[in-house]
């Protein structure tokens, strides 16, 4: 489907408090009523990994996981219909054939259309962590959107330096990821998504989670990073939201302006 490349496209990155004390379908309920206000002020708006459970909350994975025409993504995709608003949904936990459930990543377009999924490919936890609930996604994907051609990530995936060149050889121009990155790495956080935009001279656009889930504290500080490294916006801890203006042009201007890509040897 054809999309046309608006000149800014206004991004708006919600970090959801995601705490044990709250039960998944009241979040559910409170988060879905009140996107509808966030869709009013951007173009496109991005929320953070399985912020319906927490991401390290393992183990309501079993029991809070979804189905891909289940009532949470119907939710999602009703809100983006009625707001006309891309929506990043965030990831969600969906079951899987063998009882465990995947990391989904959800992208719906302004008409309610699933756009894209990307189930993660990265697990994070080693031995005991999420692969003993989940299973690995192992595909890549790049999507056209508002924002150019746009790879997803989630996460750990943020680790992985070569999965971000396959996207970029795919045509990435901005990588679009949802997380649950924890408050005593979150250094890492702030060095890798620079990284991943300086090396491959595209926008990171990297939404996180905030709360206490599963006994882990995530550390917000969702960030908008442009082709050049530079921090365009980016949230404190406690920060509800963020917005940040995207023009897509400057990465082609910036690619041809330092070519340094063109020197990559394989």
């Amino acid at each position: 489907m054809l999309v046309t490349l608006a000149p800014v496209v206004k991004v708006r990155l919600v970090q959801i408090e995601s705490n044990d004390s709250e039960p998944v379908e009241a979040r559910i309920a409170h988060i879905v009523a009140g996107l509808p206000e966030h869709a009013a002020a951007a173009d496109v708006v991005v929320l953070p990994e399985l912020w319906h459970i927490g991401a390290f909350n393992l183990a309501a994975v079993s029991g809070a996981a979804q189905t891909v025409d289940g009532p949470l993504v119907t939710a999602l995709a009703n809100v983006a219909r009625t707001t006309a608003t891309w929506i990043h949904g965030g990831s969600i936990a969906i079951a899987d054939s063998d009882g465990k459930a995947r990391n989904v990543a959800f992208l719906f377009g302004p008409d309610g259309a699933i756009r894209a999924t990307y189930g993660k490919r990265h697990l994070f936890g080693f031995a005991d962590g999420e692969r003993t609930v989940m299973n690995a996604g192992d595909e890549f994907v790049v999507v056209d959107t508002p924002l150019g051609r746009t790879g997803l990530a989630t996460c750990y995936d943020l680790r992985f330096p070569e999965m971000y060149r396959e996207l970029l050889d795919r045509g990435a121009q901005t990588f679009l990821m949802c997380s649950g990155w924890p408050t005593p790495r979150i250094s890492h956080w702030e060095v890798l998504t620079q990284a991943r935009a300086i090396e491959n001279q595209a926008f990171v656009i990297a939404c996180n989670g905030r709360g206490t889930a599963g006994g882990v504290t995530l550390g917000g500080c969702s960030v908008v990073v442009s082709p050049k490294g530079d921090i365009i916006a980016q949230a404190s801890a406690t920060d509800e939201f963020i917005d940040a203006e995207i023009d897509v042009t400057l990465v082609d201007e910036w690619r041809t302006a330092f070519p340094v890509l063109e020197d990559r040897r394989r």
